[in-house]
C-alpha cells in the first residue's frame, strides 16, 4: 500500500517520503538493538569512570590506580605541591618526601620489594607551572628530602668489578636491599639521575681527580661503577695514582691519596718525637699538589683522619695534637676541629693561587658517620638500620657539626682571599645526615663466621657506619657531582656560594 508519492520542494528539488509501512518497523527494530547493546557496554564500563579515568591519564580498564588520595600543600619556598600518597594496608606515612612523579617513576623495578608498593614512601609531583622546577644554576641541590625510587640502582655489586669489599654490603651478605632504592630530591628542582655518556661528553678530553682519604676513593669507585654499565675503561694507574681511561672520550678518573691534604712528616720536630704524624697545617700536601695542572677536576675528601693521633705545627710552632700532648703545662692552642677549618682553608687558598692550574675544584663537604653508643672504637653501632631516618629520628652529631662549620669556614675564608676562584662546597652533609641505612655496618666483609647480631649482654658486633654501601646512598654524590660539572661547563654557575 502506498503512503505517499514523490513532491517537490518550493525550490523544485524532488524528494521522497517512506514508501510501505515494513521499512518503518526496520528502521524502528534496527534502532533498538543498538540501544540494547549500548545499554550492556554502558553497564560494563560507566563513561563517567572511563572519561575520569583517562584524564588522571590511567588505562580506564586497567587495575585500581596505586594512589589511595591527593593533597595540595605550600612547601617551604611558597610553591604549591601535590601530595600522592601510595595506598598501603597499614596506612603508615614512611618517610615524607618530594619528587617528580611520572609513570616510569612508579614503574616496578626486578629487586624492588619484588613490586611490591606497600612500603613506599610518599611521592609528590612538582606545580609543572613552578618556574623553580626547572633545572637551572641558582637551585639549590643540599636542601631537599629523600624518596623511595622503584627504579632502583644504576649498577650492580654483580655488574662492577672494583668495589673494595668493605663496600659489597650485598656480596657480603647484608640480607635488606631497600637502602639501594632511595634518591634524593632538592627542593627547587629536579636532580636527574646519571647519564653515564652526558658525564662522559661533558668531561671529554679531560682529567677528573678525586683527592684524599677512603671516603675520596669510595666516591670514585660509585663513579666507575656508573660508568662502566656504559664502558669498560682501562687500568692506566701506577703506585702514585689510580688511574681509568675511557677511550670513547679520552677521559681520565683517577684518585690519589692525601689522608690530611696538607703537609705531612714523621721526623722529630721541637719537643715531639719521631713517629709521630706531624701535620703542617700552613702547607699544602706536595703528594698531588705537584700534579695540579694535569687535572681538570679536583674534587677534595678529608676530615675523618683529624681524628687520629697526629701533632699539628702552624708557622714553624706545634700548637696543638690530636692523641698526644705530652707537657700539660703548656697550652694546647689548637684542637682537631680548629686543625681541620685551618687546613681546609690552607689547601683551598694553594690551589686557587696556583699559577698553572685553572681547573674547577670541589670540596665535598664532611661526610657524616652513624655510630650510635659509642664511637667507632669503643662499640658504636648502626646495626638494624634499614630505611633513611625521618626528621624525629635524626640524632645530631655534635662532632659532625662542629667539623663542618669549620669546613665551610675555611672554605670561605679562601674564597673571600681569592674571588673568582672556581671553587664549588658540595654541601652534603646535611642530606646525608639522614642515611643512617647507608653503611655496611656489621657486613664488610666475606667471613662466613661474622658477627652481625649483638652479644649476650648487648654488645654491637664489629662494623663500619663511617663509609658507604655500593650500590647506596654513596651514589648520589655522583649524581650531584655531574650536576655542578654541568653547570660550570655548561654556564650558570653552581655549588654554594659566598
Amino acid at each position: 500500500m502506498t503512503i505517499c508519492s514523490p513532491k517537490k520542494s518550493p525550490m523544485g528539488v524532488s524528494y521522497s517520503l517512506p514508501r510501505s509501512i515494513s521499512s518503518i518497523l526496520l528502521s524502528i527494530g534496527g534502532l533498538a538493538v543498538f540501544l540494547l547493546f549500548g545499554s550492556c557496554v554502558l553497564v560494563s564500563h560507566p563513561i563517567g569512570s572511563a572519561v575520569q579515568a583517562y584524564f588522571l591519564s590511567e588505562d580506564p580498564f586497567s587495575k585500581p590506580s596505586l594512589f589511595r588520595q591527593s593533597n595540595t600543600r605550600i612547601d617551604g619556598h611558597g610553591e604549591a605541591v601535590v601530595i600522592q600518597t601510595l595506598a598501603t594496608s597499614n596506612g603508615r606515612n614512611p618517610l615524607l618526601s618530594s619528587v617528580n612523579a611520572s609513570n616510569d617513576s612508579l614503574r616496578p623495578n626486578s629487586g624492588a620489594n619484588d613490586g611490591n608498593f606497600e612500603d613506599a614512601a610518599p611521592i609528590a609531583s612538582i606545580n609543572p607551572n613552578n618556574p623553580k622546577a626547572v633545572n637551572g644554576g641558582s637551585c639549590d641541590l643540599y636542601h631537599g628530602k629523600w624518596f623511595y625510587d622503584p627504579a632502583g640502582p644504576l649498577y650492580t655489586n654483580n655488574s662492577c668489578p672494583i668495589i673494595t669489599q668493605m663496600q659489597n654490603c650485598q656480596g657480603n651478605g647484608r640480607p635488606d636491599k631497600e637502602y639501594e632504592y632511595y634518591r634524593w630530591k632538592p627542593s627547587q628542582c629536579n636532580l636527574p639521575r646519571f647519564d653515564g655518556r652526558k658525564f662522559l661528553e661533558l668531561m671529554r678530553g679531560k682529567t677528573l681527580t678525586f683527592v684524599g682519604d677512603s671516603v675520596a676513593r669510595n666516591q670514585m669507585e660509585s663513579l666507575l661503577c656508573i660508568l662502566w654499565q656504559v664502558e669498560s675503561p682501562k687500568n692506566r694507574g701506577n703506585r702514585r695514582m689510580q688511574r681509568w681511561h675511557f677511550r670513547s672520550t679520552d677521559t681520565y678518573i683517577a684518585r690519589i691519596w692525601s689522608s690530611w691534604l696538607v703537609h705531612k712528616t714523621t721526623d722529630a720536630f721541637g719537643f715531639a718525637p719521631e713517629g709521630v704524624d706531624k701535620l703542617h697545617l700552613d702547607l699544602p700536601d706536595e703528594t698531588f699538589f705537584d700534579l695540579l695542572p694535569k687535572f681538570d677536576v679536583v674534587v677534595l675528601s678529608s676530615g675523618h683522619w683529624f681524628a687520629k693521633r697526629s701533632v699539628y705545627i702552624h708557622k714553624g710552632e706545634i700548637v696543638g695534637g690530636q692523641l698526644w700532648w705530652p707537657d700539660k703545662s703548656r697550652p694546647m692552642v689548637v684542637d682537631n676541629v680548629k686543625a681541620f677549618g685551618i687546613s681546609v682553608e690552607t689547601i683551598l687558598t694553594a690551589i686557587s693561587t696556583h699559577p698553572n692550574y685553572k681547573g674547577l675544584t670541589l670540596v665535598r663537604s664532611y661526610s657524616p658517620d652513624h655510630y650510635e653508643g659509642g664511637a667507632w672504637n669503643t662499640g658504636g653501632s648502626c646495626t638494624g638500620k634499614t630505611r633513611p631516618a625521618e626528621d624525629s629520628e635524626v640524632a645530631e652529631n655534635g662532632f659532625t657539626v662542629a667539623m663542618h662549620e669549620r669546613q665551610v669556614a675555611g672554605y670561605e675564608a679562601a674564597v673571600r682571599a681569592n674571588n673568582g676562584s672556581r671553587i664549588v662546597l658540595m654541601d652534603v652533609t646535611g642530606a646525608f645526615g639522614y642515611r643512617r641505612d647507608g653503611h655496611p655496618g656489621p657486613y664488610r666483609s666475606l667471613d662466613p663466621n661474622k658477627k652481625t647480631q649483638r652479644g649476650p649482654h648487648g654488645e654491637p658486633p664489629p662494623q663500619d657506619c663511617l663509609h658507604w654501601c655500593m650500590p647506596g646512598p654513596v651514589d648520589t654524590w655522583n649524581e650531584l657531582l655531574l650536576e655542578t660539572v654541568r653547570r660550570e661547563f655548561e654556564g650558570g654557575g653552581g655549588g654554594r656560594t659566598v
